[in-house]
């Protein structure tokens, strides 16, 4: 089972009811703020059909989730993610976490005060097409697969 990454870079002008309703659901408030959801069938079905003109998502792989969850992971209280607290709540590392997740054996809102949201920043040196078309058409929107990951890191 896959895990994807999911991130708003459109924001509120013109957005359809169902359209606001689905970046709701997925607590995408914000431009630049992305989420980890499972390749679920009605998630799929969702950014496919509702939100491929708000959101750009694709797989991500282990060694950007670790790098998401070091930099940009939050706890309550706007906190930084920490080993310390990742031990107190039964992991020993980074590497353990973001293993578990893409797995699928945990998710981010099963654990205690670790905020699902992460705040990403634009990307350094810009977009490389336009936010408001597809990525087949040049732009950035919709699915984009693992490139997804170039991205990220250059967000963080």
């Amino acid at each position: 089972m896959a895990l994807y990454l999911v991130i708003r870079l459109r924001g509120q002008p013109d957005r359809r009811p169902e359209e606001e309703k689905a970046l709701e659901l997925l607590r995408l408030h914000k431009v630049y703020h992305a989420v980890l959801v499972k390749d679920d069938p009605s998630i799929k079905g969702m950014l496919e059909r509702t939100l491929s003109s708000a959101v750009t998502w694709g797989e991500i792989n282990k060694e950007t989730l670790v790098e998401l969850l070091k930099r940009r992971g939050r706890i309550t209280g706007n906190k930084r993610l920490t080993e310390e607290y990742l031990k107190k709540i039964g992991f020993n590392s980074f590497e353990e976490l973001a293993e578990a997740l893409i797995s699928g054996k945990v998710s981010l809102e099963d654990l205690p005060g670790v905020k699902p949201v992460f705040r990403l920043r634009p990307p350094s040196g810009g977009f490389r097409g336009t936010i408001r078309r597809n990525i087949n058409a040049r732009g950035e929107l919709g699915y984009r697969g693992a490139d997804i990951n170039n991205l990220v890191l250059r967000m963080l």
